[in-house]
């Protein structure tokens, strides 16, 4: 028997999935047309997995990127245009996913050479 697949996240799933605080969150939500989640009747957000990889999409422009705010509005905007925009937000979840992986492997390397994150050690490549 297969596992349900969660449909919906509150807020502070959101947060813990994306590492971002929740009013970063509803920032961006007043920034971005599409971030838009749906709200339950006691009125909290509900987001669906598609806002999720559009929200990875967003960290990933403005943060690795460094675009501005305007500038990955348009870059949003160009991929609607042109049909990337499922392609460019699995992307960006994807290399996201993969930085996170590899600064806590960093960390995890770092407590294995006794070094506890206090400085001193070499980084792996």
């Amino acid at each position: 028997m297969t596992e349900p697949v969660q449909e919906f996240f509150s807020i502070g799933e959101v947060c813990s999935l994306t590492d971002l605080k929740p009013h970063v969150l509803r920032y961006w939500e007043s920034q971005f047309r599409f971030l838009n989640p749906a709200k339950n009747r006691s009125g909290n957000r509900v987001y669906q997995r598609r806002e999720i990889e559009l929200i990875m999409l967003v960290k990933h422009l403005l943060y690795s990127e460094k675009y501005t705010i305007e500038g990955a509005r348009q870059r949003i905007e160009h991929y609607r245009r042109t049909g990337e925009l499922k392609p460019a937000a699995r992307r960006a979840l994807a290399l996201e996913t993969v930085r996170d992986l590899r600064a806590e492997l960093e960390r995890v390397l770092q407590i294995l050479d006794g070094d506890n994150g206090k400085g001193g050690g070499e980084p792996h490549e």
